[in-house]
């Protein structure tokens, strides 16, 4: 099991058995409006560390994120195993490079 998974079942397990003083199980009980706030807030540090922090302060962040990803798919019911699977089916494309769109200029 890699550390994601692990991560992964940690995160599922506090959503089936809250342990009091936990702070996923406290995102659970708040619920999807406040994940999804703690998903939000913690993108925005990413960006921040990436732009202007060191590579230390952004993987911080990125772990951050990371746990706090997990958490909403455990909320929504998604797996790991679809994400992967999703990722491996887009590893099979070829040439998916979007066109850019030309402005529209008959206006």
């Amino acid at each position: 099991m890699n550390e994601f998974e692990a991560l992964y079942e940690t995160i599922l397990d506090r959503k089936k058995n809250p342990e009091e003083g936990s702070y996923t199980a406290y995102l659970f009980d708040k619920g999807l409006e406040k994940i999804l706030k703690k998903v939000g807030e913690e993108n925005t540090e990413v960006i921040i560390a990436a732009l202007s922090q060191t590579n230390t302060d952004l993987v911080n962040e990125l772990g951050d994120l990371f746990y706090h990803i997990f958490v909403l798919m455990a909320q929504k019911g998604v797996s790991l195993q679809e994400v992967e699977e999703e990722l491996a089916r887009r590893s099979k494309k070829k040439h998916n490079l979007k066109a850019e769109r030309k402005p529209i200029t008959n206006l």
